[in-house]
């Protein structure tokens, strides 16, 4: 009788081990702007990079400086509208872009204050750049529509004219906190230099430990990729954490089991546990570099969105989960932010972009940064 008696509780006990509801404790969690939201937009790449941008201007300089999403894109569309005519419509033109966008937008055309530029907004008060994206891209498809006509000069002029009607003009000098600026002085005045940022991926295509361009439609600007082992990726991403610097993430967020109401992004070894694996601990899949290409090359993997990595939290068992900031508004996930386990990190993370110092030695040297 107690034999039985005790079988049951044994049973009992190991089905709750099974079953454990997450409990979430900090273990890093760096400090960043509050979320926002990216609205009917296709813009994350911006909000996401931009919340990094603002992240590393804390670290450095301790100010927290409301940076201007709208304005990286305002100032991002001319090249791609550039390239996509260039190409003769060989080209994916839309609202898409990468984390280096964004710097490469800094570096030419500074940064300014939410405050100076917010762009516009539609009646409910929300970015919703839909009309202006169709009608951009119908020009362009006019312009290459015959190639044997010689195309005017004027159509750059063209596409500033929609961007400014749409989102507003770019501020050429402004006032803030009393002092005077142009973009570019006050991209100086926050000590970001854009030479420090590296973007790092992993894929078995390429050679590892060299820079490659990645083939992804987002990838307009041809921006290289440093190409590390899995395991070193992930690690790198840690080091990083650890020593204070967050990161800007591009990853899929395709997966049933990337929540937007519970903020969970994992991946069950069991194809019946997808659901529960979004409220209670479920044991995850071994992800090899194998299984992660296999998912890029078949499409299963693509560059959906753009977040923010700003911290790492741990549920009872001991398992590791990155706090990602996203950029849906504070409605979505844990107020806003994703918890993302090791597992979904190292299959659905197309690539990260870093402060070089926030490499591990190993790598910084082996890549010469």
């Amino acid at each position: 009788m107690n034999k039985s008696i005790f079988s049951v509780v044994f049973l009992l006990l190991g089905l709750l081990g099974f079953s454990q509801t997450y409990e979430f404790q900090t273990i890093k969690d760096i400090e960043a702007n509050p979320v926002i939201s990216q609205d009917h937009t296709g813009t994350c790449w911006s909000f996401s990079t931009t919340s990094f941008l603002e992240s590393e201007i804390i670290r450095t300089t301790g100010k927290h400086i409301d940076l201007s999403e709208m304005y990286n894109v305002r100032n991002t569309y001319p090249k791609k509208a550039w390239v996509y005519v260039m190409r003769q419509g060989k080209a994916q033109f839309g609202e898409g872009g990468l984390a280096h966008d964004v710097i490469n937008s800094a570096r030419d055309f500074g940064v300014v204050p939410q405050s100076v530029y917010k762009g516009k907004l539609d009646a409910e008060g929300k970015y919703n750049y839909d009309e202006m994206e169709a009608t951009l891209e119908n020009m362009l498809k006019s312009y290459v529509a015959n190639p044997e006509k010689e195309l005017s000069p004027k159509w750059r002029e063209a596409v500033n004219a929609v961007l400014d009607t749409y989102m507003g003009e770019n501020p050429t000098e402004f006032t803030y906190e009393g002092k005077k600026y142009t973009p570019k002085m006050f991209f100086e005045s926050t000590k970001i230099n854009p030479k420090d940022y590296v973007t790092i991926s992993s894929f078995t295509h390429e050679p590892f430990y060299k820079p490659f361009l990645l083939d992804i439609p987002d990838n307009f600007s041809n921006g290289l990729f440093y190409n590390l082992p899995l395991d070193e990726f992930i690690q790198n991403i840690d080091n990083a954490l650890d020593n204070g610097y967050t990161l800007a993430l591009d990853c899929d967020v395709s997966e049933d089991t990337f929540a937007k109401k519970s903020g969970m992004a994992v991946i069950p070894e069991n194809e019946a546990d997808k659901r529960a694996i979004l409220t209670e601990i479920k044991p995850e899949k071994v992800i090899t570099p194998e299984y992660r290409q296999e998912k890029f090359e078949s499409y299963a993997t693509t560059d959906d969105h753009l977040m923010h990595i700003v911290g790492k939290v741990k549920d009872q068992k001991g398992n590791f989960y990155y706090k990602v900031k996203n950029s849906w508004g504070t409605n979505s996930g844990k107020d806003g932010y994703v918890y993302m386990s090791v597992p979904y990190m190292r299959l659905k993370a197309i690539s990260v972009l870093v402060h070089k110092d926030g490499l591990s030695k190993k790598t910084k040297t082996t890549l010469g940064l």
